[in-house]
C-alpha cells in the first residue's frame, strides 16, 4: 500500500472535494420519488446509469433540471406506477420499484437487463418489498408489486439462506 509521510511542523489544513458515486447517486434520484418537496443533489456524476434514471423521472412525472456543474433538482409532477418500456436501459428499473409503490399503492417496471457484467438479481428487492407488504407477480418480462393497503414496517434479519421477518405496528 502507497502511503504519504508528511514532515514539517506546519498543520495541514485545507479541503479537498470528493467525486460524486454513481452507486450512491442511483437510490438518491429513486428515492426522491418519495417526497412531493423538492430535492437538490449535488456532485451527481455524469454517465449513462445517471441519464437514464433522470429520464426516467422525467418519463413517469417528475420534473428534472439540470443545474450548476454536476447539480440538479428534482421537483414533484405526477407519479405515473408505470414505468415507460422506450427507455433502453433496464438495468436500472427496480430502484424505482419501492418508491414507486411506496407512492402509488402500485407499480410495473421492467426486469433488469442489459447490463455490460452480468445479470443483475433483484431477489433482495422483492424480498424486501414482500415483508413490507406488497404482493409480486413476474411475467412477460416486467415485476409487478401492488400494496393497496399500503406498506407497513418490518424488521428482517437474514442468516445463511434462512430469512425471516415480521411484521412490526
Amino acid at each position: 500500500m502507497d502511503k504519504f509521510a508528511i514532515t514539517g511542523g506546519t498543520p495541514l489544513q485545507g479541503e479537498i472535494p470528493t467525486g460524486g458515486s454513481k452507486n450512491s447517486a442511483l437510490p438518491a434520484l429513486a428515492a426522491a420519488l418519495l417526497t412531493e418537496e423538492p430535492v437538490i443533489l449535488k456532485r451527481i456524476p455524469r454517465v449513462r446509469d445517471i441519464r437514464t434514471i433522470e429520464r426516467l423521472l422525467v418519463d413517469i412525472g417528475r420534473r428534472w433540471r439540470p443545474r450548476a456543474r454536476r447539480c440538479g433538482s428534482i421537483r414533484p409532477g405526477s407519479s405515473v406506477p408505470k414505468r415507460p418500456t422506450n427507455c433502453e436501459d433496464h438495468a436500472r428499473s427496480s430502484l424505482v420499484l419501492g418508491p414507486l409503490v411506496a407512492r402509488c399503492g402500485r407499480a410495473r417496471v421492467s426486469l433488469p437487463g442489459g447490463c455490460a457484467i452480468g445479470d443483475r438479481p433483484i431477489n433482495l428487492h422483492i424480498f424486501g418489498l414482500e415483508q413490507l407488504g406488497a404482493r409480486i407477480h413476474q411475467a412477460h418480462g416486467y415485476i409487478e408489486a401492488s400494496a393497496p393497503e399500503g406498506l407497513h414496517g418490518a424488521v428482517s434479519t437474514s442468516t445463511g439462506s434462512r430469512s425471516r421477518a415480521r411484521r412490526t405496528s
